[in-house]
């Protein structure tokens, strides 16, 4: 990917084309090609070249109605000289800022920078927005913790059947909206965990509610992902000095009563879990301040839990 400002954007597509159809305008009002030269501070030959030559126009940009505008009231001013060139810029720096907020030179900013895709004018406009850093933060940490289980020697032995996920809450989530994971949860298939999509906001209902209990009660923690309770992934937790928090399997009103249960503990424990109930499989749950936290976590209970 490469990185590129909206100033390049400017100089190498915008200004080439509005060059051009200055020229081709103040060309029409009979102003000589040496005049033209002179009001775009460019040469006779590019002003030749803009003229009778087939310069390369940004469409985008010589196809709005906003540039055609003003590109004819310069012509005006120029040739009626009732506008000088500070009054002539002012006009396109208007245009720039009006085509940097969700236009043309905002989309091609992000045809030549993908990553800015949905974001560029909300960061180029409005700069940096620590909420949409937040969410692009949590997406990463699902993604990478997804892809170090998901390679972990091991782990495909403890996914439980309804498949384990991986979740990230942002700061101050207050609903599952606010907690990316991965759709379709990692699934164990012939001796591999699959990552079945990229993660997203909302797709978790479970291991959200975990999180989401627990980032209620110490904000630090905003990291979680489930796997199959054993014995011996408990004892392994034991070994590393953490007291494992039993909880009711119970779906009703479980995040309730997990936050009343971290409030009773007075921490939250990196590792909770349930022993199953009628129709609900018995379930760990891995936390840690990120969701990557909570995976090498995982993946290093799991190691020695097969030991």
């Amino acid at each position: 990917m490469s990185l590129r400002l909206p100033s390049e954007i400017v100089v190498e597509r915008f200004l080439p084309t509005a060059r051009a159809m200055l020229a081709r305008a103040l060309d029409e009002r009979g102003l000589t090609q040496r005049e033209i030269a002179a009001h775009l501070g460019v040469t006779q030959a590019a002003v030749s070249q803009y003229v009778s030559g087939d310069p390369d126009l940004e469409e985008r940009f010589s196809g709005d109605e906003r540039m055609r505008r003003t590109v004819e009231r310069i012509a005006d001013g120029f040739a009626e000289e009732t506008m000088d060139g500070y009054e002539a810029l002012a006009e396109l720096l208007e245009l720039i800022r009006a085509f940097e907020d969700r236009g043309p030179i905002c989309a091609v900013h992000e045809e030549e920078m993908p990553a800015l895709e949905g974001l560029g004018c909300d960061l180029c406009v409005r700069g940096a927005d620590g909420a949409v850093l937040a969410e692009r933060e949590a997406l990463d940490a699902v993604r990478r913790a997804s892809r170090r289980l998901a390679n972990a020697p091991g782990i495909v032995e403890h996914v439980p059947n309804v498949g384990t996920n991986v979740a990230a809450a942002v700061p101050d989530a207050a609903d599952a909206t606010d907690v990316a994971a991965v759709p379709g949860r990692l699934q164990a298939v012939n001796s591999r965990v699959l990552v079945p999509s990229d993660p997203e906001f909302g797709a978790s209902q479970r291991v959200a509610t975990t999180v989401l209990a627990a980032t209620a009660v110490d904000p630090e923690v905003r990291g979680a992902l489930n796997l199959a309770t054993s014995d011996a992934l408990l004892d392994a937790a034991r070994d590393r000095g953490i007291d494992p928090l039993a909880f009711d399997a119970s779906y009703e009103d479980r995040g309730e009563r997990l936050r009343e249960r971290f409030r009773e503990r007075g921490a939250v424990p990196r590792v909770v879990y349930h022993e199953g109930a009628f129709g609900i499989e018995p379930v760990t749950y891995v936390l840690g301040e990120t969701a990557t936290e909570a995976a090498e976590l995982a993946i290093e209970l799991v190691r020695d839990a097969e030991q």
